[in-house]
């Protein structure tokens, strides 16, 4: 079946206004498929300016884009107006280099991290690693909000290693950049028996916040209440504290702001805003917090003004 020729128009438009659009499931702060977040996460980590398209709220985009380029699945990255690929490409390419250099901007620092394993996490490593057999290693891959998986996979003379006490961990870009005076040991106590990780770089976890507790701190000055929430649904319902929103800029205004800046996430429930403070804790801010039940429990705890809806 041929692609309407004023859905193909609208796609066109699209690409020639953008130089680098992503076709996604969601939004960059807030991706709705493990597979976009993996592509915003890899764009993300070269610090470029990128369009995007959330195919879920456009049906026809959705469809129309895997004509356009004959490519099945989403996300799709188009750069000056071509299909480079999806997820695994895009993350290839970053790791590479090739990204880079198709869009221009210097090639990556692939300098392998200072990580730390203790003799007993090797010991135990080491185990593992005679057990698969030959040409195995340790894969370290830690994404944007810094949670860590350890795995055994194949060796790869291409990807990013360092060594400690004869174990060769291996990392794409995205990790080596996180990884930086990692620790990983081995325990064996009344926390239980495993592998733990330590890792300095990471944010602080995102905290939850009451309603009552937030409208307090959004009076008082000391946390900005963000609301997640699209134009229409906060004309049904809106709390009476000054609140900052994502439209109009807005994000971008919020990712600029200093990262120790407290921030508080509101949505309806809060779902939406769990992930979006989930995104800016991967964006480093330290202090995330994420607005308990949403403004449906604040009508209900901190203020019965509020409508609900």
């Amino acid at each position: 079946m041929s692609l309407d020729p004023a859905l193909r128009s609208r796609i066109d438009t699209l690409l020639h206004s953008n130089r680098v659009v992503l076709f996604m499931k969601g939004e960059p702060r807030a991706p709705q498929c493990g597979f976009s977040a993996k592509a915003v996460g890899a764009l993300s980590s070269l610090g470029i300016d990128f369009a995007h398209v959330d195919v879920l709220a456009d049906p026809e985009i959705r469809e129309g884009i895997k004509q356009y380029g004959d490519w099945p699945t989403i996300p799709q990255l188009y750069v000056g107006g071509d299909l480079v690929g999806g997820s695994d490409i895009i993350e290839q390419m970053v790791n590479s280099g090739e990204l880079q250099s198709l869009l221009g901007i210097a090639a990556p620092d692939r300098t392998p991290p200072q990580i730390t394993i203790t003799p007993a996490a090797a010991a135990m490593l080491r185990e593992s690693l005679a057990d698969a057999g030959e040409g195995y290693a340790l894969q370290v891959e830690i994404d944007a909000r810094f949670e860590t998986r350890l795995q055994l996979a194949a060796f790869d003379e291409r990807a990013i290693a360092a060594e400690s006490e004869g174990v060769r961990a291996q990392f794409d870009l995205a990790s080596a950049r996180r990884a930086q005076g990692l620790r990983i040991d081995w325990v064996d106590d009344e926390r239980g028996r495993g592998l733990t990780i330590d890792n300095p770089n990471a944010p602080p976890k995102v905290q939850p916040l009451s309603p009552t507790q937030a409208r307090e701190r959004a009076a008082a000055g000391t946390v900005t209440l963000v609301d997640v929430r699209p134009p229409d649904e906060r004309a049904q319902a809106a709390i009476n504290e000054p609140f900052s929103v994502f439209d109009d800029g807005g994000s971008t205004r919020l990712e600029a702001l200093p990262k120790d800046t407290p921030l508080a996430f509101l949505c309806h429930h809060g779902g939406r805003s769990a992930r979006a403070a989930e995104h800016f804790r991967g964006l480093g801010f330290t202090q995330v917090f994420n607005v308990e039940g949403g403004i449906e429990a604040w009508a209900l705890d901190a203020d019965t003004h509020v409508a609900r809806y």
